[in-house]
């Protein structure tokens, strides 16, 4: 009696504690989804404000309005808390590129120049050999440093060569000396590239927040030497490529003396409040005020002023009115003044020689980050070469007093006062610099001295046109699979099935609201990861309400049925769980931008679920078990006994059924020598991709021969129909070892030129939909050899990996190292199987492409299909502990029959949900719900007919079947 006391007063505890949990993310998760709505509208009014009388978008002009209101309060939350749209989107659930358009770059940092200049341009004929010969070299060996190919390279090209003799020249005197040893060389050769690419790095986020894009995101790719850029929003892809490949210039000039343009705009500003008179008294309503006038001073502009500043500087009239020798520059960033954000204009000296800087950024050699003698404030020390020192001295001696702007990319970097004349060409930069800031300066000096030139080695480009038609697939999707799984629960579990969708909505808005939570971007494979937990997540209910049903048809109350129930499914619930939820590790860590988006709501997902579906529901029966007459069922008298009285010999038959995969496989392996290979996407070959809109249909292989013969130069190109008929997907491999913006402009000039001459239509670069006798591009992709050859390396290794862990999980659980065994062995065979029908599916003229989304496909199928044989293996140990009869063949065939019907019913939600994602997923997905479909099917037939029967082999029983 006390032992149930106990248990009733826990279950009591923790229903208070699931509520309150429940309760709060709830409230959390509508409190960051409501932003979403705030933010749509916003963008529904821009839209609106875009639209000609014709419905075409202006997608300049909409993102023009957006970036106005950017620093602009514009929602006031319950009538206290202001909010700028740049507050909101910081808040709202973030769309991937997929979904709303823009531009993902992935650049480059190339070491060759770096390490070019490093040697002051040796023409050592070994040197330079061995620097193309790593070249070659990394294409392929991507794991290993460029900088440890090139001294491999240097090694066998010259055993005796040494490398001082390369870098030990007067720029590099304080580094390395004649004496010193290689490993000491290639050391201090690997830090100035980690150093170039943290330079590149703070260059291209300053360039990007001038470009003037929101929620831009930049990062470096740890251990690749890449540096990735996500543009939402973005319709402008050639000055993008331009912005980010330009070779930075650093450069110093003279500060003009402030004072003596005092006077200029004093006379401007009569002019501006003259004019605004004249408007005044044309009935216009204006603010007297001058631009030029600010409560900071002169020269210090609140950030919300700055625009107008910029506009009045514009002014050929105002422009007249400066002396000749002067031009303005704006400060890198900006800084706040008790609260508000502020920027400091520069009016810089051009010398005699024309627009031209006293010093180019050339002459540094060295900057490094040190500490002021004395008072140990941060401070930037600087050596320059021969030739700037001599320049150096003299403007020093002259500038006495007077400002130096450090400029790179016409922005002002610091202004630091001379305070004496600097002979030797080593200097000492001191304000009030925090460590970092004083770390970035020295950067930005250094990047004049040690070029490292970029290049774009992966991109993809997607029309906001295209975006909205991502957005529309992906919301149908997800609504017409959660209605048909909400309805067949209901229609199969009755009251049980009604707990189970309050459940399921739950786990919906817990999903959504914990991406906005964490800023994740929710992208097009991740809505089908929400596709895909919608299906799963009924898995703990099923596997629940079935335990019920068996005690219940026990004849067992109905209280204590579920609460058995739920005890006897938790392990099962468990362990399906982690062994999926390993899978989603695996390709978060693996996978790269959108495949970490399906993993991340994959991951949330089971989370999630497993909360919803173990503790939500048990927590609304005993509500409704507490109140009077209160009852639950689970079953029509239709569902009752369906299912659960089955008595098949699955073992009999297990050759059958090995031989049954063999064929298969076999017969997919045999279709790839016609084939010749799997349809490898571009994310593997490498080479650039373009979706095209045609406003009729076309042939898509007449066009393949015509484009390969006449604008590719017979270089690999796949062309093939994408969604409809008049939408096709070129692919090429045309130049694909040139990552030059040279390079991409000839092969989409030689493809627009062959499309015209093909079609008769007339190319417009529009993001809007084509009119009749015209052809779009809606999204672009390229991918150089060595990011393909990384994909490659990488999904091999996640593949490996996933199955690894499993085999170790499985053991560690089960102690049978037949069970581990068996299950991977029956892994490989979903995933043979998924390999296979793509080959059966192209035979039929169905070609899906293997790329990154067909890796996600398959390591979510490994962890689905070790769900359901989880569950076997659990109800099989579960059996042999409590069974007199320790045949292992016969309790193993009688767990396949109890399983069953949660295997089917479970395999069933699942394939409905991916089945609507096939059908209107849109063709980005198509591949993955293809390859899910098969995975489900194989994967429930694998836990039946393939694990089960292996592990009953692998140990050596004699089956002796008693059914």
């Amino acid at each position: 009696m006390k032992n149930n006391v106990g248990k009733n007063k826990t279950t009591m505890k923790n229903k208070s504690l699931v509520i309150l949990i429940t309760f709060a993310v709830t409230l959390l998760s509508i409190f960051y989804l409501h932003f979403s709505y705030i933010s749509y509208r916003i963008q529904n009014k821009a839209e609106k404000i875009a639209t000609d009388e014709k419905g075409n978008i202006d997608f300049d002009k909409k993102q023009n309005y957006l970036e106005s209101l950017w620093k602009k309060p514009v929602y006031k939350f319950l009538g206290l808390f202001n909010y700028t749209y740049e507050d909101i989107k910081g808040m709202e659930l973030t769309q991937g590129l997929d979904l709303q358009g823009g531009m993902n770059v992935t650049l480059e940092v190339s070491p060759i120049e770096l390490i070019k200049s490093i040697s002051g341009n040796n023409q050592n004929e070994h040197f330079l050999g061995a620097l193309e010969d790593a070249q070659k070299l990394s294409i392929k060996q991507t794991k290993i440093s460029y900088i440890d190919l090139f001294y491999q390279s240097f090694k066998k090209r010259d055993q005796q060569g040494k490398l001082s003799k390369i870098f030990a020249t007067v720029s590099n005197k304080a580094k390395i000396k004649y004496d010193s040893s290689d490993a000491e060389i290639i050391k201090i050769l690997k830090k100035e590239n980690d150093e170039a690419i943290d330079r590149c790095l703070y260059i291209i986020r300053s360039r990007i927040d001038r470009f003037g894009t929101t929620q831009a995101n930049i990062q470096k790719l740890p251990g690749t030497g890449r540096i990735q850029i996500e543009l939402p929003g973005v319709n402008n892809p050639s000055r993008v490529r331009k912005l980010l490949q330009n070779v930075a210039r650093l450069s110093f000039w003279k500060v003009y003396d402030y004072e003596s343009l005092e006077s200029v705009f004093e006379t401007i500003d009569d002019k501006i409040i003259e004019e605004q008179h004249e408007k005044a008294i044309k009935g216009q309503r204006i603010v007297f005020k001058s631009p030029f006038k600010s409560k900071y001073g002169r020269y210090i502009y609140p950030v919300s002023e700055v625009k107008l500043v910029k506009e009045a500087l514009k002014r050929e009239d105002i422009k007249s009115m400066f002396p000749k020798n002067v031009k303005f520059l704006w400060e890198v960033k900006s800084k706040k003044i008790k609260g508000e954000e502020i920027m400091t204009l520069y009016p810089i000296e051009k010398t005699k020689r024309g627009n031209k800087a006293l010093l180019e950024g050339d002459v540094v050699t060295n900057a490094q980050q040190s500490f002021e003698p004395g008072t140990s404030r941060p401070t930037v020390s600087m050596q320059m070469n021969v030739r700037g020192s001599r320049i150096w001295k003299k403007v020093t001696r002259e500038s006495i007093g007077k400002q130096i702007a450090i400029v790179l990319d016409d922005r002002v970097y610091s202004a630091p006062v001379v305070n004496d004349e600097i002979p030797n060409g080593s200097s000492a930069i001191s304000g009030n610099f925090t460590i970092d800031e004083a770390k970035d300066l020295a950067n930005i000096l250094k990047a004049g001295s040690l070029p490292a030139p970029v290049k774009i080695v992966e991109e993809a480009t997607v029309g906001p046109t295209l975006g909205k038609e991502a957005q529309l697939q992906g919301m149908i999707s997800m609504l017409a699979g959660l209605i048909l799984v909400i309805l067949f629960m209901m229609m199969y579990y009755s009251k049980g099935g009604i707990v189970a969708n309050l459940a399921l909505l739950f786990n919906m808005i817990f999903i959504i609201g914990t991406l906005a939570q964490l800023h994740a971007s929710l992208t097009l494979p991740g809505i089908a990861g929400i596709v895909l937990t919608i299906g799963m997540s009924i898995d703990a209910n099923v596997l629940i309400f079935e335990r019920i049903r068996e005690e219940l048809k026990q004849g067992m109350h109905i209280k204590e049925a579920i609460s058995i129930g739920y005890n006897k499914a938790y392990s099962s619930i468990v362990d399906s769980n982690l062994t999926t939820f390993l899978t989603g590790v695996i390709l978060y860590f693996m996978g790269t931008g959108p495949i970490k988006g399906f993993a991340t709501t994959m991951m949330i997902g089971i989370v999630s679920s497993f909360f919803s579906a173990v503790f939500i529901t048990r927590v609304i029966f005993l509500w409704i078990l507490s109140k009077k007459n209160g009852t639950i069922s689970f079953s029509f008298s239709y569902s009752k006994n369906l299912l659960s009285k089955l008595n098949i010999d699955f073992l009999g038959i297990r050759k059958f059924s090995y031989i049954f995969s063999f064929v298969i496989i076999l017969i997919g392996g045999l279709l790839l020598i016609p084939q010749k290979g799997l349809n490898l996407g571009v994310d593997f070959v490498g080479g650039r991709s373009f979706i095209v809109n045609f406003t009729k249909p076309i042939d898509a292989s007449k066009m393949k021969t015509i484009l390969a013969a006449n604008s590719f130069e017979n270089q690999g190109t796949e062309v093939k129909t994408y969604g409809s008929s008049n939408t096709l997907k070129i692919t090429t491999s045309y130049l694909i070892n040139e990552d030059s913006t040279e390079s991409d402009n000839r092969v989409r000039n030689a493809l627009i030129k062959g499309l015209e001459d093909f079609t008769g239509s007339k190319f417009v670069d529009t993001d809007n939909l084509p009119n009749k006798g015209e052809f779009t591009i809606g999204s672009t992709s390229k991918v150089g050899a060595t990011v393909a050859n990384d994909i490659k390396t990488s999904s091999r290794q996640s593949i490996l990996l996933s199955l690894i862990m499993i085999f170790l999980y499985i053991l560690i659980r089960f102690r049978r190292w037949q069970f581990g065994l068996a299950s991977v062995i029956a892994l490989l065979h979903d995933s043979l199987i998924v390999i296979a029908s793509f080959t059966i599916a192209r035979a039929f003229g169905f070609a899906y492409e293997v790329d990154q989304v067909f890796i996600a496909a398959i390591l979510t199928v490994i962890g689905y299909s070790i769900n359901d044989t989880v569950v076997v293996f659990d109800r099989i140990r579960e059996n042999m502990n409590a069974s007199k009869n320790k045949d292992f063949g016969t309790v193993a065939n009688k767990s396949i029959n109890e399983t069953m019907s949660r295997t089917l019913i479970t395999s069933f939600t699942t394939f409905i949900a991916v089945f609507i994602l096939f059908i209107f997923g849109g063709e980005v997905l198509r591949g993955f719900s293809f390859a899910m479909l098969i995975g489900i099917i194989f994967g429930t037939y694998s836990s039946i007919f393939i694990a089960t029967p292996l592990a009953v082999d692998f140990s050596k029983t004699k089956l002796k079947l008693k059914l």
